[in-house]
């Protein structure tokens, strides 16, 4: 009788200690999903703030430059292309929605101001022009501003891919629907030096 009740117990202290197990791997896993659940939420949200960032120092150097064309529109005016393809670079930019299109007008927008700055170069006058300077200080704070706020963005763009594609945490991120996001990457044109000809 005492054996059978020692037989009892001991299956008894076996099933709770199993049961005690599988909740600690239940709260585990619980837990664990959502810490990782709200560590995507929260990277996701810093890209978001880092997006408006570029925005903002985007919106900065589109304000600065009808002030910088309408300077150098009083020494240059037979550069009328030029500040056409800025009218309408800046168009595109104000008329862009998502951030990939506001990227790819951004880029076409410094194509345009390269190729100002280059008919620039041909002034001295205008280069002597303390409103010109003024600009063109202005102009450079927020080139400088803007490539700290891409760099940004481009590394919680990199944190945030890293998250959603390691395991296990891509589980959550496939399940939810979590995606792949773009760099703010220099498009190839910009890469290459303007060419500007008087003829």
């Amino acid at each position: 009788m005492e054996d059978g009740k020692k037989g009892v117990k001991m299956k008894n202290k076996t099933l709770w200690i199993i049961l005690g197990v599988i909740a600690l791997f239940i709260i585990g896993g619980i837990s664990w999903y959502v810490g990782t659940y709200n560590k995507l939420i929260i990277i996701d949200e810093e890209i978001n703030e880092k997006w408006a960032q570029v925005e903002n120092v985007m919106q900065r150097r589109y304000d600065l430059i009808p002030n910088l064309v309408s300077t150098v529109q009083g020494y240059a005016k037979h550069e009328k292309e030029i500040f056409e393809n800025i009218a309408a670079s800046r168009a595109k930019l104000s008329g862009a929605s998502s951030p990939q299109d506001k990227m790819q007008a951004a880029r076409g927008m410094e194509g345009a101001l390269s190729r100002l700055l280059v008919v620039v170069e041909n002034y001295p006058t205008l280069k002597a022009n303390e409103n010109f300077t003024k600009l063109m200080d202005e102009l450079a704070g927020s080139e400088n501003r803007l490539t700290v706020e891409r760099q940004r963005y481009n590394q919680s763009i990199k944190e945030y891919n890293v998250t959603i594609r390691k395991f296990p945490a891509s589980i959550i991120a496939n399940q939810l629907g979590y995606e792949k996001k773009e760099m703010f990457q220099m498009d190839e044109k910009a890469k290459e030096a303007p060419k500007v000809s008087f003829n």
